[in-house]
């Protein structure tokens, strides 16, 4: 008796341990399971009474409300999942009660689509909303024709997404906390991979820096969109609890990993120069052996919050930081060259401080986040400008469905709603997210249409369709926001077997299907082309002076915050936060400008030329800021260099806003000769580091204006 309760525990801790390392650590394979599970939970009983319309309708809804889920606390779940069902039955009634009316329909399409994606701007929880809304709305669409009921659909679709709302929401009470460990953990994961990448650069070549430092700003963009998520989550926490320190761990994890961010995206040298001496190279190894190291702990934190487990920091770093200091005091006695002592002093720092995460949180001053204080109705009405992209977008996806229906009506298109399906899909706010989803979509399709049939012919019972229609579901929630394509292929297998379990006729309707596929898409890289183009080389100029708006807001805050440091950093990191905003849409746009049509894209070199250089100014900024809390980081001379610096960038802002190209940079060639000449006689060591820096800063500053002075002229 006593071995069999035995075996049963050690059975019960294995799939305990199964769930914890392959299910609970990965955020994508739980939602997967999850919206298989309610999936299954309501098809299999209604398929095996032979009611599939039912079950199948009830999946269709509860795929949709998956796919709008909110990452909100308990209490704001609730009020979203309220929201999500309210939406649900008003879109589905809509479309069942206006499908018999061609014009009335027509009107209604386009005047609830503009609708519905005005209110998704108003914040995050409302975008989910809104676009499960619009899916709702197409589902009801596809299964009108086959429908026993008119109401049916308005019924079973809400009812599929309230039971998973339901069940995710069950979850989420027996651990409120999951949000906020899944959008920090993925914060220092994305931390990890680029520091992983930053390593390449010790020691480097020209190339090597070109290539790493091109990966690193693409890096930077997933890093900066992980850190709006966190704050957004944080904020959502912050508003339904009442005791603010609930939130304290959580808070500091943030501070850490955006300080951590701030190390990490330091540049305090040209290191491809560093690494032509050969005095260099072993420490430069060492350093880069230590950013990796730094690295795997980023992602150790990660993986602790994700499974619940205790943060060990590595032994290992602090022998290679011991080793790296031996190396550097070696150098000192010979009196060789020795450049890298801030560096090593940074990522030191980034050691000290992941080393005593988990110690004295529990009181002491409490972190503040930032937060949009604007009204909804604030909100909403800034987006009534013909300017403004959330506008343009509204418009053009709801001519994307306006001309998809209407010829559908007029060359009678078996099953046409799935244009209005694919343009939903393909049709983004920007011309080379639309060309890129275009691509993806209608491989993914094609792909999976060839999968699909094959897998049908080996299962072709009620059950083997409910097996790969649950299989698909799980697989394509895994890889949504992972692989976009990919994810195709499994929603098409599981649209396959949908329509088999419903009729009969999911191989049938496939080669409609991929018709359809293409012509959606085409209808919508078309109205994108067309209506209202934002061609990204337009765009520059206002995204070069906010990017320099933004770096001298940064700046500033530094020369302040080290003048006289504040507990509360909070303006401090706001302007850090834009300032790299700022450098990823530049970012984004220089990507975006290279699918644009060729002659849309006669700025593409200048383009990178400026995105490396802003890139490279933040990244010493980084480095200044990094070291602002040193006391004697700067003397009052080296101040007044770096104030004439930040004036010069103020005044590069101003010239780019007013369209200026008399961008000048007199009094910045005086301050890079006085550095010159300081540098000629410093001797080497951390002083001449810092001028160093000083100058890196001042020379990229000088390189930007002239590249602005280009833009201005075009």
């Amino acid at each position: 008796m006593k071995n069999r309760i035995r075996g049963n525990r050690f059975q019960g801790q294995q799939w305990y341990e199964f769930w914890i390392r392959n299910l609970w650590r990965y955020p994508n394979r739980l939602l997967a399971l999850k919206a298989a599970i309610s999936m299954g939970v309501l098809l299999i009983p209604f398929v095996a009474f032979q009611m599939s319309f039912i079950g199948v309708t009830l999946a269709l809804g509860a795929l949709a409300g998956a796919l709008s889920e909110t990452d909100d606390h308990p209490k704001g779940r609730i009020k979203a999942l309220l929201l999500t069902v309210l939406s649900f039955v008003i879109s589905s009634a809509s479309v069942q009660l206006l499908l018999p009316y061609p014009i009335l329909f027509g009107i209604g399409l386009v005047g609830s689509t503009v609708t519905f994606i005005l209110i998704g701007g108003l914040g995050e929880r409302y975008r989910g909303i809104t676009f499960g809304a619009l899916l709702i709305a197409i589902y009801t669409m596809l299964g009108a024709e086959i429908s026993p009921n008119w109401y049916l659909q308005i019924i079973l679709l809400p009812a599929g997404a309230l039971f998973y709302g339901l069940l995710s929401l069950i979850l989420l009470y027996l651990h409120p906390a999951r949000l906020l460990e899944e959008q920090l953990a993925d914060g220092f994961e994305n931390l990890s991979l680029y520091m992983k990448e930053k390593s390449k650069l010790f020691p480097s070549d020209k190339s090597i820096q070109k290539k790493t430092r091109q990966r690193l700003a693409s890096l930077n963009v997933q890093m900066i969109a992980s850190l709006g998520r966190c704050k957004n989550v944080l904020n959502s926490y912050a508003d339904a609890i009442q005791d603010s320190n609930e939130l304290r761990p959580y808070l500091h994890k943030f501070i850490l990993l955006q300080s951590l961010h701030e190390r990490a995206a330091s540049s305090h040298e040209r290191y491809d120069l560093l690494s032509s001496d050969s005095d260099n190279r072993e420490i430069l190894e060492g350093l880069g052996q230590l950013m990796l190291q730094l690295s795997l702990a980023a992602h150790e934190v990660s993986k602790s919050l994700l499974m619940g487990t205790e943060y060990h920091h590595p032994v290992s770093i602090k022998w290679t930081i011991n080793a790296i200091k031996t190396q550097l005091k070696e150098i000192r006695k010979s009196a060789k060259k020795n450049d890298l002592g801030l560096l090593l002093q940074n990522l030191n720092q980034s050691h000290i401080s992941l080393q005593n995460m988990n110690f004295n949180v529990s009181s002491g001053f409490l972190p503040r986040v930032d937060k949009d204080t604007n009204s909804l109705w604030n909100r909403f009405t800034s987006q009534l400008n013909w300017n403004h992209p959330k506008l343009k977008y509204a418009f053009r996806l709801s001519t994307c469905f306006l001309l998809g229906y209407i010829l559908m009506l007029s060359f009678d298109i078996e099953k046409g709603y799935w244009i209005l399906l694919t343009s939903l899909f393909v049709c983004q706010p920007s011309y080379s997210e639309t060309r890129q989803r275009l691509f993806q979509r209608i491989l993914g399709t094609i792909t999976g249409v060839v999968i699909g049939v094959s897998v049908v012919q080996i299962l072709p019972t009620a059950g083997g369709q409910v097996v790969l229609l649950l299989v698909a579901s799980y697989l394509f929630f895994s890889w949504l926001k992972r692989n976009y394509a990919t994810s195709v292929i499994f929603v098409t297998i599981f649209v396959i077997a949908a329509f088999n379990l419903i009729a009969d006729k999911g191989v049938v309707v496939m080669i409609p299907r991929v018709i359809d596929t293409v012509i959606g898409a085409a209808l919508a890289i078309l109205v994108v082309r067309f209506m209202w183009p934002d061609w990204q080389y337009k765009q520059l100029p206002n995204l070069l002076a906010s990017a320099v708006e933004k770096n001298r807001n940064y700046f500033n805050r530094i020369l302040l915050e080290h003048e006289s440091p504040s507990e509360d950093d909070l303006p401090y990191r706001i302007s850090r936060y834009q300032a790299h905003q700022a450098d990823s849409s530049l970012s984004l746009a220089w990507r975006g400008m290279k699918l644009e049509p060729k002659r849309h894209q006669k700025l593409q070199k200048r383009a990178f030329s400026i995105t490396y250089l802003n890139h490279a100014l933040l990244s010493y900024l980084s480095a200044l800021g990094a070291h602002r809390s040193i006391a004697d980081y700067m003397n009052d001379e080296v101040k007044l260099m770096y104030q004439e610096v930040e004036k010069t960038l103020h005044s590069v802002a101003l010239s780019l806003r007013k369209n200026d190209s008399q961008c000048s940079s007199e009094e910045l060639n005086l301050v890079l000769e006085k550095i010159g000449d300081r540098l000629e006689h410093a001797e080497r060591g951390t002083q001449r580091q810092k001028l160093v820096l000083l100058y890196n800063i001042a020379e990229v500053t000088q390189q930007l204006v002239q590249k602005a002075s280009q833009i201005s002229e075009e």
